[in-house]
């Protein structure tokens, strides 16, 4: 069971995520995870080995992938927009690095999209669909039916994430199916700060699952 910890921005949550297999740093300033680059880094530094660093983009140019990757050394590039499979193939290509493709679902049509992208991506990121109007992409704290993805053959390794909380991460597993779960907002003791007591738990739960 792969475990990832989304929106690392303090030391605190950081040291608490240091148990998960990745930690994600949010490189997209609408976000109240966001982090810069240097602040990306310093983080970075404070645990040695560890989980993979996941940089977590939005439609990205290539000079901010450029700049990002001067600062940080990062080990997965989450793209989190509108990115097509041609652009992924190509950020995939150019910086040499694996590609996560987030994808909203709010329906079975919905995972009609992962035959495109399954030959130019090497993970994908299985979120609920961000409501009309969100502010920001992704699940915004709400999960989508976990029964869609029950029993289907995703074409890639992938995480389930949307509306997880310790105390129902064991539950979409065992719904889902998933391989692997991601969290965010559902470890958070206030919008946009971790709280490390409810990062633990996370982790030791998806693990227990």
């Amino acid at each position: 069971m792969l475990v990832k910890i989304c929106g690392i921005n303090d030391e605190a949550a950081m040291r608490a995520a240091a148990g998960a297999d990745l930690v994600g740093y949010v490189f997209f300033p609408p976000s109240p995870r966001a982090v810069t680059p240097a602040r990306a880094a310093a983080l970075s530094a404070t645990v040695s080995g560890g989980p993979l660093r996941v940089g977590l983009f939005v439609d990205p140019t290539d000079d901010q992938l450029a700049e990002t990757l001067a600062a940080v050394p990062l080990d997965i590039l989450q793209l989190h927009g509108e990115e097509t499979p041609d652009r992924c193939a190509a950020i995939r290509a150019r910086f040499g690095l694996p590609v996560m493709k987030a994808l909203g679902i709010a329906s079975a049509a919905d995972l009609d999209a992962l035959a495109a992208y399954a030959p130019v991506v090497d993970r994908f990121l299985l979120d609920a669909k961000a409501p009309p109007g969100a502010p920001l992409p992704g699940g915004n704290a709400a999960p989508f039916d976990w029964t869609l993805t029950a029993g289907r053959a995703i074409p890639r390794p992938w995480l389930l994430a949307g509306g997880l909380t310790p105390d129902n991460v064991a539950e979409a597993i065992r719904i889902s199916g998933a391989p692997g779960v991601d969290v965010s907002s559902g470890v958070e003791a206030s919008r946009g700060v971790k709280d490390p007591a409810r990062v633990a738990a996370f982790v030791a739960a998806a693990r227990a699952a």
